[in-house]
């Protein structure tokens, strides 16, 4: 029973045990007699497309993030909502203590009925001139008739024309008059409506739908246009993924300009986003923006990706990567347990002639799956590479033994158990 516990340490223990003790032609384990042995998995290096997600950390925000503020200075005096609570657009938000805008909108009321007081007053004062300026009209009219006939002299004509003219002068000053105190009314007006709009307000609501977010004062604290915000709304039914292209990803995305930036980004394909927490999250998004300028100190474009969210979980100031797929064309592929690395240099064991392995430089393609590497140079297809033990059971010159090889091992220590 014990030999069925036999571990794979054990196996190449054993088998290096074997290739020391065997002699004879006829053995399977001759010509490997004093070397260093290990039953690992092998790979033959084939050829093949490669999916890739390349990757781009990603700052998180809403699709509408506003900073909600006071249009007027006054002191909180209630709270209506706490931190994130989802709320509607036109949804009360803050209360402002609004007894001076209500006196301001009553004195504004005052001084539109004045001011219509004052317009009845001039008009009224039109009304007796006109009738003056007639009666003065018609004098003057009959004098002349008058001084025509030689019945009353020029002198009295003439007073009679004064008379007339001096009327109409005070018929014009009187509708100056009137001009003025309705343009003093529609002062007034103006002031009630500003003062109404200022009372308004008083009462913050939502500026959208959207998640609450820090509420910094409480009842309590003055508020005011340029202070601190009193808090953000996040409307994050959708997020935007900002992340970056550098120049010559810019030049790659348009061919070298041959292709629009718009109509390159409509041939990208769907994207994914990494969490913080290395999780991919469940919807998928697209890139909808490129910047047009590149950043003077960074020399890179920002990018837009746009992801539905639905069940709110993504939130406005979340950090992640976007993965964006592409392919690698016919490649090499082998995974990335069969390489080991020294001074920033890949390395494989190859198994070569005599079934030992060698290690052999390679180059791979800086993108990757997280399990395969697609191979430039250092590999052909059908070469037999180590991928298992690399580093520990395999080293330089390691024999590495076959199924049969290692199944022989284990009946040759099975058969030594016995005989003890």
């Amino acid at each position: 029973m014990k030999l069925k516990r036999v571990s794979q340490a054990m196996l190449t223990l054993g088998a290096i045990a074997l290739l020391t003790g065997c002699k004879g032609k006829t053995d399977p384990m001759a010509g490997m007699q004093g070397q260093n042995a290990a039953a690992v998995a092998t790979y033959t290096v084939t050829s093949g497309d490669l999916s890739l997600d390349n990757e781009y950390p990603a700052t998180i925000k809403g699709k509408m993030d506003i900073a909600v503020r006071p249009m007027i200075s006054g002191t909180i005096t209630r709270v209506c909502v706490d931190e994130g609570q989802r709320v509607t657009k036109g949804q009360l938000l803050f209360l402002i203590d609004d007894v001076q805008y209500q006196a301001a909108v009553r004195s504004a009321e005052a001084g539109v009925a004045s001011a219509k007081a004052a317009v009845a007053s001039a008009e009224s004062q039109v009304t007796t001139i006109q009738s003056s300026v007639a009666t003065a009209r018609l004098t003057a009219t009959n004098q002349k008739k008058l001084l025509d006939k030689g019945i009353i002299s020029n002198y009295q004509y003439q007073t009679a024309d004064l008379n007339l003219k001096s009327a109409q002068s005070q018929l014009n000053a009187a509708r100056q008059a009137v001009g003025q105190s309705r343009a003093a009314l529609a002062q007034a007006q103006q002031q009630v409506v500003n003062a109404r709009k200022n009372l308004s307000y008083s009462r913050v609501v939502a500026p959208c739908d959207g998640v609450v977010g820090e509420i910094p004062n409480r009842e309590g604290s003055l508020a005011s246009p340029s202070g601190t915000p009193l808090t953000t709304i996040s409307d994050n039914s959708q997020v935007y993924a900002y992340f970056s292209f550098n120049e010559k990803q810019v030049l790659a995305l348009t061919k070298n300009g041959s292709v629009s930036l718009q109509a390159a980004i409509s041939q990208l394909p769907q994207v994914k986003l990494k969490l913080s927490n290395g999780e991919i999250y469940g919807q998928v998004g697209r890139v909808s923006t490129v910047s047009g300028v590149l950043d003077q100190s960074t020399g890179s474009a920002q990018v837009r990706a746009l992801f539905p969210n639905v069940n709110g979980m993504l939130r406005s100031g979340s950090t992640g990567s976007v993965l964006i797929p592409a392919t690698t064309g016919r490649c090499l592929i082998i995974p990335q347990k069969a390489t080991y690395e020294v001074q920033d240099q890949k390395y494989v064991y190859v198994v070569g002639p005599g079934r030992k392995a060698t290690s052999r430089a390679i180059t791979v393609m800086d993108q990757n799956d997280g399990q395969n590497y697609a191979v430039t140079s250092g590999l052909s297809v059908g070469d037999v590479i180590v991928v298992e033990g690399v580093g520990t059971q395999v080293k330089e010159g390691t024999t590495i033994l076959t199924k049969a090889q290692a199944s022989a091992a284990m009946k040759a220590m099975a058969a030594g158990a016995k005989k003890k």
